[in-house]
């Protein structure tokens, strides 16, 4: 196996992982009894690990990721929580 393979192979079991996080953290917000104050902390657990997996990928999540936990949260607690401020390149 060449190292290229490797680090397909690599990448390729990290978005599973991340994947996988992430609908396991959305179910968990809109079935689990939890707080809002915890929800909250279950998408910034997911974005550290996130940053953990594929460093300098930040704007990525904040693209794809918040908005999607966001609405989950807004759909299970009635509240929209403000998103970060980011200021983009």
């Amino acid at each position: 196996m060449t190292s290229g393979n490797r680090e397909i192979i690599e990448e390729d079991r990290k978005v599973r992982f991340l994947r996988y996080l992430v609908d396991f953290t959305l179910l968990s917000i809109q079935q689990n009894d939890l707080t809002l104050e915890e929800a909250l902390k279950m998408v910034e657990d997911v974005k550290r690990t996130t940053l953990g997996l594929f460093p300098e990928k930040e704007d990525a999540f904040e693209l794809i990721y918040r908005p999607r936990f966001y609405r989950a949260i807004r759909e299970r607690f009635g509240f929209s929580p403000p998103f970060p401020e980011r200021s983009f390149p």
